[in-house]
């Protein structure tokens, strides 16, 4: 008899928990079911792999080969991969270049190309294509563009961001004699331009003497291949009209090849003085001096503005810390950093910062700019141009009245 019980007893308590089990799975198959049926999206149980980037990708891909309905475009799935990789690294200077960007990279560092010839950037807070300068006899001159316009469309698509600027950019190159056709905002007016292609060769460096003195002018708008040497020859031709003095004009220039940039210094300040200090990731410092003793010596001014960065803020640094020319305008923009391109070995390319400079005081650049020795904002509505304009250029009226 207490045998007998002691089964029910045991039976009882098993049917219990049978029976909470089944609720358990029921109840749970039924949200499943809710919760999918609210999004549309099924569940699916990976199995775990070892972690690393390469493990991770390799699981995304088994999934997507599973499970994804479109085409899969291998080249530009690992080149979105490489460049998302790189952007992680939150350094607005560090990118990957595709082997088809490289060649596009490589000519406008060089600076010869099929084009209408503009100078382009992306503005951090909006996102805006905008153009900083068009080059000095080229298409987009020609037609009127100006410093500060934005580009909102291209051949009637808009583009904007970095990404936006690199397609943009290779949109409006094409073969020499086709048009291509922009959208620009310029204040509050919509302009549009049909703009023919034609070879850009930038040789950005005009130089002149001002007239009614004998004080010399010369516009650097970027720093490209063999800029060191076309100003050498500049400054020799403004030595035979006789100057007594220079003006060089660095507003709106992004900078380019830093090594033209020192060699250029490297002309107008004393042999064994500082150019230039960079430090790189171990902080081991490198100290860059001057080899040859001056070309020219006569008062300088160096004009820069909001506009002038990289490249020629080692120029401006160099000028400035060894009191070789006072510096008038607003304050440069602050890109204290250099990158090094890694070419790898499929054609593609890393842009990567690698060094951090300073001027030869010891000044620091990067996110901080260049404040000028006389701070003079541009008069509004005035935009600066490749042809010298004394009456409205105030900027460069300040230059001219501390020389004289």
């Amino acid at each position: 008899m207490e045998f007998n019980k002691k089964q029910r007893i045991y039976k009882s308590i098993m049917l219990v928990l049978l029976t909470v089990l089944i609720t358990f799975i029921v109840t749970s198959v039924m949200m499943y079911k809710n919760l999918g049926s609210k999004d549309s999206t099924k569940y699916v149980l990976v199995p775990g792999e070892k972690s690393g980037i390469g493990a991770d990708i390799n699981s995304l891909r088994s999934i997507i080969d599973k499970y994804y309905l479109g085409e899969v475009d291998e080249a530009k799935l690992k080149e979105s991969a490489l460049s998302g990789y790189i952007a992680g690294l939150g350094d607005e200077y560090s990118e990957y270049i595709s082997k088809d960007q490289y060649e596009s990279f490589n000519t406008n560092i060089i600076g010869n190309y099929v084009g209408i010839g503009i100078y382009m950037s992306v503005y951090k807070d909006s996102n805006e294509i905008v153009i900083v300068s068009p080059i000095k006899g080229s298409p987009a001159e020609e037609v009127g563009l100006l410093s500060g316009d934005i580009i909102t469309k291209v051949d009637g698509v808009a583009y904007e961001g970095q990404d936006g600027l690199d397609k943009a950019a290779r949109i409006i190159k094409g073969e020499t004699g086709t048009k291509v056709h922009l959208e620009i905002k310029r204040e509050e007016k919509i302009l549009e331009f049909d703009i023919e292609r034609r070879k850009i060769i930038i040789n950005p460096l005009t130089a002149e003497v001002i007239e009614n003195t004998n004080i010399g002018y010369i516009q650097i708008t970027s720093f490209d291949e063999d800029m060191s040497k076309d100003f050498k020859e500049k400054i020799e031709e403004l030595k035979s009209k006789n100057i007594t003095s220079l003006i060089i004009d660095l507003r709106n220039n992004g900078g380019g090849i830093v090594q033209e940039a020192l060699t250029i210094a490297d002309y107008l300040v004393p042999k064994g003085k500082y150019l230039m200090i960079t430090v790189n990731k171990t902080e081991k410092e490198v100290i860059e001096t001057s080899k040859n003793d001056p070309i020219i010596n006569i008062p300088i001014v160096v004009l820069v503005n909001q506009n002038s960065a990289s490249a020629a803020e080692i120029l401006v640094g160099a000028l400035k810390d060894n009191n070789i020319a006072k510096v008038v305008g607003t304050k440069t923009y602050g890109k204290g950093v250099i990158q090094e391109v890694l070419k790898l070995k499929d054609g593609s390319a890393l842009k990567i910062t690698t060094e951090e400079y300073f001027t030869p005081n010891r000044t620091k650049i990067n996110k901080v700019g260049i404040e000028p020795d006389e701070v003079v904002e541009l008069t509004e509505g005035v935009q600066i141009s490749y042809n010298i304009d004394t009456e409205k250029d105030n900027q460069l009226n300040k230059a001219i009245e501390i020389l004289k």
